[in-house]
């Protein structure tokens, strides 16, 4: 444990991007093995918006990555924040408890409210637009919103107390996390409710992506799905139910530019009511 946090204090960018690749290479060949839907799609074409939005994440987070490690050094110099206030531990456990915070205010939380307040909502519609979510879908974030989770991951490191150790390693473990859970991936519904019970699963993400609330307005979480479970959010759908996109931003080709998802936010608000086909 001590290597792998040792590793995680000084990953390389490269590294990082090889994360980043590797995960999405790898549940894009499993979708084609196990699909869930079979899409009418060009993979490719649809693809291209969504992995324009991911290099805009890398580029919003890497060079901020520095602010990170100041907040860490700050809260280990100055022994603040819920780790280095609780007592003594394994380091396993240690590692754990931090990666389960950070997922709370890395992930879920900012989530959340980006759910809740309407400009924040209409910034989260590019994630929740595309009609054929698959695993290029998941860093598909407006570059505003990449800086609004940042600032919250931010604010988490100094809640938590978090060494940047246990930064990189949940940052790490949370792009392959969310690249699983958006994957178009079939798998028999007793093991995927059997992860869901701690992680959260393909099938349980699905009905986050679904038009209609309150299944929109359900199952945050990104890692763990203790969170949901916890909070009240976690809510069931059989995935031949669900339906893909917003009811506010129906057009499919428009939710395939990206120039037209660039400019979405700043669009007039409307409250995600109505219906799109079911």
């Amino acid at each position: 444990m001590e290597t792998l946090l040792q590793y995680f204090e000084t990953i390389p960018p490269l590294h990082r991007g090889l994360i980043i690749v590797g995960g999405l290479t790898f549940f894009w060949l499993l979708e084609g093995a196990l699909p869930l839907f079979n899409f009418n799609y060009k993979k490719w074409k649809h693809a291209v918006p969504n992995i324009f939005f991911t290099i805009t994440t890398i580029l919003v987070n890497l060079p901020l990555a520095f602010l990170l490690l100041m907040a860490s050094d700050w809260v280990f110099a100055n022994n603040f924040g819920i780790l280095n206030w609780l007592p003594d531990m394994a380091l396993g456990l240690y590692i754990f408890i931090g990666i389960l915070l950070m997922d709370f205010f890395g992930a879920y939380l900012p989530h959340l409210i980006e759910h809740k307040v309407p400009p924040l909502w209409m910034v989260h519609l590019v994630h929740h637009s595309d009609h054929k979510v698959d695993a290029t879908t998941a860093n598909r974030h407006h570059p505003i919103e990449s800086v609004i989770r940042y600032l919250f991951t931010l604010i988490g490191v100094i809640i938590i107390g978090a060494p940047i150790g246990i930064v990189m390693l949940y940052q790490s473990l949370s792009i392959v996390a969310t690249q699983f859970s958006h994957s178009n991936i079939k798998l028999p519904k007793k093991v995927d409710k059997l992860i869901s019970y701690v992680f959260v699963s393909p099938d349980m993400h699905k009905v986050h992506h679904h038009y209609k609330m309150p299944y929109t307005d359900s199952n945050y979480g990104n890692i763990f799905s203790v969170w949901d479970r916890l909070l009240g959010t976690y809510m069931e759908l059989d995935t031949d139910k669900i339906v893909y996109g917003v009811d506010v931003f129906p057009d499919e080709k428009e939710n395939s530019n990206i120039k037209d998802l660039l400019k979405q936010p700043f669009q007039k608000y409307r409250k995600p009511t109505a219906k799109l086909d079911d």
